[in-house]
């Protein structure tokens, strides 16, 4: 039987909240079903890779990784990150945000597909009805929120009152909190929507024979349609080819090599600290951390600790003293949250097994490596056993056969294969193994 409501113009405040106020003969709940369905496939793989992304900073090592505080139950999924692949990181964070990119296009048009819906008139009718209400609310604000500070992030602009990591992850949970409770309430209705009319039968509609869905279809469905403007075919055809050349116009700096240069809306396009050659991306340069080459230079020592023997005394060793020891090298990447990552560099450097093992850990379970660098969110960072012991994990001396240049870390950095950048530490001072 069909609901009343979708066939009347109910009294109520003028303008959006009527249903006439909304014309477009293409808004209805076929159009919103198939945006919906686009997301729906999409929204999952999102989700998980950003519970990767913040697994792999391994929040339960040690406080100083752990930017979530009070996450509780939330955690519970955490796991000690692995290095291998070495290419984890960089495959995991470059889908989460090029994929979030790309799907900028299809949740705005989604977003005014079901513009009606936000102002619909009485605002609840039923407890069903506001459970919907409610689950539409965290999804949208949720979205909106989500994809908003994402895409801040990615421009390495943070006007957040708290830290970007906080608020995505708490948003994130928000945001699916919705989508859990929103999917199963219209799965029945968009699999309804999307059989009243074919797919392919929609894409060869042009202008001039595109009509309105009858308005007892649902409520976005018009009750006093315009003239179209656009056809169906029309809008899933912008949609799309926005998603596509956001993503054509982003991946190169995710994928490397000379699809690099196309990452024109990227921030570390093609980026790099210098004109040498092999030189390449830096997040973070020695000037914005505050580093001066007097820091650096000859009076620069690194300084080991061993936190499970309190008594004993730290070995402090100069550059030369480290490039004296047995030397090492590793083809890694280094990958960022921010969803950019270079192609494989050529490390050569100190296993950091061999650096434990000099401070009297033989196995260690963590290591916490401390930067030059003075304030900031990530001038410190906690490495687990895995990181430590795997082989191609070092502190690396020198980069592509040159010594490291200032903004890519000298006199030392650590590089670990499938670790978010910001754990590579650059400029290292200290490091405190714990056995």
């Amino acid at each position: 039987m069909t609901d009343p409501s979708l066939m009347t113009d109910p009294a109520g405040p003028p303008g959006p909240f009527r249903r006439s106020f909304w014309r477009s003969p293409v808004r209805g709940p076929w159009l919103t079903s198939v945006l919906g369905l686009m997301l729906l496939v999409s929204i999952p793989v999102m989700f998980a890779t950003g519970l990767l992304s913040y697994a792999a900073y391994n929040p339960d090592l040690n406080p100083v990784n752990d930017t979530t505080p009070g996450k509780g139950l939330l955690g519970f999924y955490l796991f000690s990150w692995p290095t291998d692949p070495v290419w984890l990181y960089r495959v995991t964070q470059g889908t989460h945000v090029t994929l979030g990119l790309a799907l900028v296009p299809i949740l705005l048009f989604k977003l005014w597909s079901v513009l009606p819906k936000l102002f619909e008139w009485p605002p609840l009718r039923s407890p069903a009805h506001m459970l919907e209400r409610l689950s539409l609310f965290l999804l949208v604000g949720g979205a909106v929120f989500e994809f908003a500070t994402g895409i801040l992030n990615i421009q390495t602009w943070y006007p957040f009152p708290a830290s970007f990591y906080t608020l995505h992850f708490y948003g994130a949970w928000v945001f699916i909190a919705g989508f859990v409770v929103h999917v199963p309430l219209k799965t029945p209705t968009m699999v309804r929507a999307l059989r009243s009319r074919g797919f392919w039968g929609e894409l060869r509609t042009n202008l001039a024979n595109t009509r309105p869905e009858p308005p007892d279809a649902g409520y976005l469905a018009p009750v006093a349609p315009g003239i179209p403007t656009i056809s169906r075919r029309g809008v899933i055809a912008f949609a799309g080819a926005g998603s596509a050349l956001i993503a054509a116009l982003s991946v190169g700096q995710s994928l490397g090599g000379s699809l690099r240069k196309t990452a024109l809306l990227a921030p570390h396009n093609q980026q790099v600290s210098g004109s040498t050659a092999g030189d390449f991306q830096v997040n973070n340069t020695a000037r914005n951390a505050g580093i001066v080459a007097s820091a650096t230079g000859e009076t620069w020592r690194l300084t080991i600790w061993n936190d499970s023997q309190p008594g004993r005394a730290p070995v402090v060793l100069s550059r030369a003293d480290l490039l004296r020891m047995e030397q090492h090298s590793a083809s890694l990447p280094i990958a960022c949250v921010e969803g950019w990552s270079t192609d494989n560099q050529a490390w050569t450097g100190v296993r950091l097994r061999d650096l434990a093992a000099l401070a009297g850990s033989d196995s260690p379970s963590s290591v916490l490596v401390t930067s030059l660098q003075h304030g900031g969110g990530f001038n410190k960072a906690a490495l687990s056993a895995g990181q430590i012991m795997n082989q191609e994990s070092l502190l690396a001396l020198q980069v592509n056969g040159a010594d490291l240049t200032l903004d890519h870390g000298f006199p030392a950095r650590v590089i670990v294969p499938a670790c978010p950048g910001v754990h590579n530490t650059k400029w290292v001072s200290t490091m405190t193994f714990r056995s």
